[in-house]
């Protein structure tokens, strides 16, 4: 959770100054105490803050997002998976790369790898530097049975800066940081006499 929470810092900072001069009974008027709830740890009157945001203006994408972080944390998973993909549907690319990798997250948790693999692609595709991204792709691809995926996207993991992948390549694959060898050249077979001969009749027709 700490990881997803400094993720969104920046974009929630953007909105905090954005809704601190909301108007009462506004839909950033919600957020905003669900917000405050959410900080105090009071995460089932965050819920309730948010939804009421939602009510207001469905297409408000930091209400889903904060309010799927808050049903993630209260351990209910599929209202917090429908939030994230709220998230997808309404927000621009920066709240969408979240909801990406935090639906991916959630079906991570319960066991939906195949179905968390391409939410963290999508992830990848919108940030490139997405560490945790991968990190969490090469879980998913190891419990999928991709062992050689789950070593790639840790490697990548690693490269951006993601401890616990790096910590895992040490211990298993210690010159991880070597290039990979490139693939073998295809073996070229000799021309059997039949093919020989068509391939000279074809350059030089009688």
């Amino acid at each position: 959770m700490k990881r997803i929470l400094c993720y969104l810092s920046a974009i929630t900072a953007t909105v905090i100054l954005t809704v601190g001069i909301a108007i009462a009974e506004s839909p950033n008027s919600f957020f905003n105490l669900g917000f405050e709830k959410h900080k105090m740890g009071d995460l089932q009157s965050a819920v309730e803050w948010y939804s009421r945001a939602l009510d207001n203006d469905p297409a408000f994408a930091m209400a889903s997002l904060m309010r799927g972080i808050a049903q993630q944390q209260l351990k209910k998973y599929p209202e917090a998976i429908r939030d994230y993909s709220e998230v997808i549907m309404t927000g621009d690319p920066s709240f969408k790369v979240v909801g990406f990798y935090n639906r991916g997250i959630m079906k991570n948790m319960t066991g939906d790898f195949a179905g968390a693999i391409p939410d963290f692609s999508q992830a990848i595709e919108l940030d490139k530097k997405m560490g945790a991204a991968f990190f969490h792709r090469g879980i998913a691809k190891s419990k999928t049975g991709d062992l050689d995926g789950r070593q790639e996207d840790f490697r990548q993991a690693a490269l951006l800066g993601e401890i616990n992948a790096e910590r895992w390549l040490n211990t298993y694959y210690p010159g991880w940081r070597q290039p990979l060898p490139a693939p073998p050249e295809p073996l070229q077979l000799p021309p059997t006499p039949a093919t020989a001969t068509a391939t000279a009749a074809t350059v030089n027709p009688t």
